[in-house]
């Protein structure tokens, strides 16, 4: 066999693995299970749980608060990550029949907190059983790492929020946000 022969060999040989690599990784995306025969339709269904047929299983939140103005806050997931911290995310709406103004109070009283503008930066968490308050993190410039510009909100109009905090050691931690009830919420793994 010459160099020219076996270089020919490993060429094909290459072909070859990925050819089969490929195949082996389109089937693997595919789903290949038993959902795999199932039309769209019955997927979603089964998605939706034990929702009647033809109505989306609604989450029940982890908590509701009550704020001033006509504004609630739903809690919908608090959860931990692996990077060290919890993001906490919810919707905020305005219950009233007329356009509500999200208060200041919101963002918390720091200075650098003043110069971000509208935010939820005032929220914090409570760990009752090692006695510690969680501030809303912030940026290297001293901005929170919350839901920002938030400054009325319409008759019914809702808005997704989010805000991060350093993880505490407690799963159930009281969350607080100025102006609104406190509740105790778990946080997920």
């Amino acid at each position: 066999m010459t160099s020219r022969d076996t270089t020919a060999f490993g060429r094909s040989l290459t072909a070859l693995a990925i050819a089969v690599g490929l195949g082996l990784g389109v089937s693997a995306c595919s789903g290949g299970g038993q959902d795999q025969d199932r039309p769209a339709a019955a997927a979603s269904e089964a998605d939706r749980g034990s929702a009647p047929h033809g109505q989306l299983q609604t989450v029940r939140p982890l908590a509701e608060l009550q704020g001033q103005g006509g504004l609630s806050l739903a809690i919908t997931s608090a959860k931990r990550d692996p990077a060290g911290y919890i993001t906490v995310r919810g919707d905020l709406k305005n219950d009233a029949s007329t356009v509500t103004v999200v208060p200041a109070e919101l963002r918390g009283d720091e200075l650098k907190e003043l110069r971000t503008g509208p935010s939820l930066g005032g929220a914090t968490l409570v760990d009752f059983a090692h006695k510690r308050r969680y501030y809303v993190l912030r940026d290297t410039e001293g901005r929170p790492l919350t839901t920002t510009g938030l400054s009325t909100l319409e008759a019914g109009e809702s808005a997704h929020v989010f805000m991060q905090f350093p993880t505490p050691p407690s799963n159930t931690v009281g969350f607080q946000l100025p102006l609104f009830d406190t509740a105790n919420i778990k946080i997920a793994e």
